[in-house]
């Protein structure tokens, strides 16, 4: 594991250090947790994009849904309310 210095104001420090003590874990395994929650956010976000711009590039044929709503209907008895 590689050691970093992270340059942060005193606010953000003291926020981050209660948090992390009172998770009962080092500060250093906060911001990584942080970081890694981060990412993965940024990942999703880069993926919603990419599944909407596909959609906007080559729609959906609107009998495509139609059709396939027909054949749910048929796989899937309607549930009883």
């Amino acid at each position: 594991m590689k050691v970093i210095q992270v340059p942060m104001d005193e606010k953000l420090l003291r926020a981050v250090s209660r948090r992390a003590k009172v998770s009962r874990t080092s500060r250093s395994a906060f911001v990584r947790e942080a970081c890694q929650r981060h990412l993965e956010r940024l990942d999703e976000e880069e993926l919603d994009r990419r599944y909407e711009e596909g959609y906007r590039r080559k729609p959906e044929d609107p009998s495509v849904g139609k059709v396939g709503a027909k054949l749910a209907a048929i796989v899937w008895p309607k549930e009883e309310w």
